[in-house]
């Protein structure tokens, strides 16, 4: 069904009303702008900062600590037994590093645990840290 103008009646509009779609996109736009600040992806730790971090190209897995000492390697849980093994097969049997990321409140214990797991079988371990604001060491 055509719709027909009233000075014309033989002539057919051929125009579309695009405000409802112009309305709706706007308001998805408003939608995917306010859940895009709420959702966080990975775990949330936070590492203690230190005075120097080290830059590296390597591209090592992570093994995450918890506050509560829960393990994840990236972002799968995983038990401290099977961290060695894991990172061995993701790495093609050679294994050569990892990189551990524990929050700053974890106990100290479960991160022992996990760097002497990883360095008995024979992995790199690379702590990481976040870096000062300011050096405490430079005077003011």
């Amino acid at each position: 069904m055509a719709f027909t103008n009233q000075n014309e009646p033989d002539e057919s509009i051929a125009e579309i009303n695009v405000t409802p779609f112009v309305d709706v996109v706007l308001v998805l736009l408003i939608i995917f702008m306010i859940t895009a600040g709420v959702v966080e992806f990975g775990i949330e730790i936070d590492v203690p900062r230190t005075r120097e971090v080290a830059s590296t190209s390597e591209d090592f897995d992570f093994v995450n600590i918890t506050s509560n000492g829960e393990l994840y390697l990236n972002t799968e849980p995983i038990s401290i037994y099977d961290i060695v093994p894991r990172i061995k097969e993701r790495q093609g049997g050679k294994g050569t590093g990892v990189y551990v990321r524990a929050h700053k409140e974890t106990p100290w214990e479960v991160v022992a645990q996990v760097v002497a797991e990883c360095g008995a079988g024979k992995l790199q371990v690379n702590m990481v840290t976040k870096p000062l604001e300011r050096n405490p060491r430079r005077n003011k």
